[in-house]
C-alpha cells in the first residue's frame, strides 16, 4: 500500500466515526476569577480522545448538570443505541439533569493528560439562587463528576476545525474584524483573541457587570480590546454604543473597499422568546439569502467580518443595525444569541 493510500484509508476510517463523543470529566480545580465569573478544570482519561483540528476558538460543548445527589445519566451507553438526544429528553426530568452550551476557554494537553478550563457565569440572586448549571458551579469542588458532550479528536484529524459544528469564527479573508459580546461571550472571545495572527486588526468589546470581571488578555494580533463595566447600567447599552461608535454610517470604508455602502436591507425579524438568535456565514451559504451586499460571493471573501454574541434581544439590535443601517454584508457576520434574559436555555 502506498504511502497515498494510507493516508486516504485513514481519512476513510475517521470520516465513519461519530463526530462527537460523551466524556466522563472530574472536576480537576476551581478557581474564582471574579464574583461573576468561576474557572472549572475538567479532566480525565477520558479527555485524550477530545479535540478539533487547530485552535479551539469559540468552540461550543455541552454539559449535562446531573440532579442534586445524583450521577449524570449514562450518554455514552445512549449514543450506541442511536439518537442519544431524544433518549436523554425521554428520560424522567429528575434522572436526566439540565443540558447547558457552554464555550471551551482553554485545552491543555500534558502529554497522555488532557486539561480543559471552562469559565462559568455564576447568575445567582442575592440568596444564591439561580439556574441549574449556576448553583452547580458555584458549588462545585475537585472530584465531582458531570458529563461533557464535545468534539471527537480522531474524527476531526482529516477535516477543519469548522467541521465539528461548535466552531462559528470563520473570517475567510478579512483582516479586520469587530468582536463583541457580553459576559458570557468573553470566553470565546478571549480565546479567539489568543488564537489571532499579527496582520489582523479592529476591535473587541468586552460587556461584563462589573470592574472586577476584567480580565488579562493576551494576543499577537493588532485588535484594540475595550471593556465595558456595566457598573448597573442595563444591560447592552454600553456595547450597542461601542459597536455604533466604531462601525459608523454612512458605511465603512473597511467593508468593501472602495465600493462604501450606505446602508442595507431589513433582515428578516427573529422573534428571540420564541426562537434561537442564530445566523453564521456557513448557514447562510447553505440557504438561499437574497438580501446580502455580495450575492454572487460566497462569504469569507470580503475584508471585513463580525463576530457578535450574548444576550438575545441585544444581539438583535446589533444585527438589525449592522446589516440595515451600516449595509454590512451578512455573508459576514455572524450573530449568535447565547442566552435569552429570564428565559431558561432549551433543556
Amino acid at each position: 500500500m502506498t504511502e497515498m493510500t494510507q493516508r486516504s484509508a485513514r481519512r476513510t476510517a475517521a470520516d465513519t466515526e461519530p463526530m462527537v463523543l460523551a466524556f466522563d470529566v472530574v472536576v480537576m480545580a476551581v478557581q474564582d476569577l471574579s464574583a461573576t465569573f468561576r474557572r472549572i478544570t475538567f479532566g480525565g482519561a477520558c479527555l485524550e480522545a477530545f479535540g478539533v483540528a487547530g485552535d479551539s476558538l469559540d468552540l461550543r460543548i455541552k454539559l449535562i448538570i446531573p440532579p442534586a445527589g445524583r450521577e449524570c445519566p449514562d450518554i455514552t451507553a445512549m449514543m450506541g443505541r442511536g439518537n442519544w438526544y431524544q433518549l436523554w429528553l425521554g428520560m424522567d426530568a429528575e434522572e436526566r439533569g439540565s443540558m447547558r452550551t457552554y464555550t471551551v476557554r482553554t485545552t491543555r494537553r500534558r502529554g497522555p493528560h488532557t486539561e480543559i478550563d471552562v469559565d462559568f457565569v455564576l447568575h445567582l440572586d442575592d440568596d444564591g439562587r439561580g439556574g441549574p448549571a449556576s448553583e452547580w458551579a458555584a458549588a462545585a469542588r475537585p472530584g465531582d463528576r458531570v458529563c461533557m458532550i464535545g468534539p471527537n479528536a480522531s474524527a476531526a484529524q482529516c477535516r477543519t476545525a469548522g467541521a465539528y459544528g461548535g466552531i462559528e469564527w470563520s473570517p475567510g479573508l478579512a483582516q479586520h474584524v469587530l468582536l463583541a459580546g457580553d459576559e458570557t461571550a468573553v470566553p470565546a472571545i478571549s480565546a479567539i483573541l489568543e488564537a489571532l495572527p499579527e496582520d489582523i486588526s479592529g476591535s473587541a468589546f468586552l460587556e461584563v457587570p462589573d470592574v472586577h470581571d476584567i480580565q488579562q488578555i493576551v494576543t499577537r494580533s493588532a485588535v484594540a480590546i475595550t471593556w465595558l463595566a456595566r457598573r448597573g447600567r442595563p444591560h447592552g447599552v454600553l456595547l450597542e454604543a461601542a459597536v455604533r461608535d466604531a462601525v459608523r454610517v454612512p458605511g465603512w470604508v473597511s467593508l468593501s473597499g472602495p465600493d462604501v455602502m450606505q446602508g442595507g436591507s431589513e433582515p428578516e425579524d427573529v422573534d428571540v422568546d420564541g426562537t434561537i438568535l442564530w445566523e453564521t456565514p456557513q448557514l447562510l451559504d447553505a440557504a438561499i439569502v437574497q438580501s446580502t451586499v455580495n450575492p454572487g460571493r460566497p462569504s469569507g471573501t470580503q475584508p471585513f467580518y463580525a463576530w457578535i454574541a450574548g444576550e438575545a434581544a441585544v444581539v438583535r439590535g446589533l444585527r438589525r443595525y449592522l446589516v440595515r443601517d451600516v449595509g454590512v454584508d451578512r455573508k459576514q457576520v455572524a450573530f449568535m444569541g447565547y442566552w435569552r434574559k429570564g428565559r431558561a436555555e432549551l433543556a
